[in-house]
């Protein structure tokens, strides 16, 4: 029975600290576009790549 009453608080605890964490994200504009994040994957970006010869650390002769 005394382990019920510090888990109970722990839990409510940490209920309550993710449904803060939410309302904070849900404020911040993080649930905004989410599907402009699954189609930036798909996006190739032009230049950002490295060279090859650079990439490898051993030479070949």
């Amino acid at each position: 029975m005394n382990g019920l009453a510090v888990l109970i608080p722990i839990a409510l605890g940490l209920g309550m600290f993710g449904l803060l964490a939410f309302f904070w994200a849900l404020k911040r504009g993080q649930f905004e576009d989410l599907d402009g994040a699954a189609a930036r994957i798909l996006i190739d970006d032009e230049g950002d790549e490295a060279p090859r010869d650079a990439v490898s650390g051993d030479e070949q002769p």
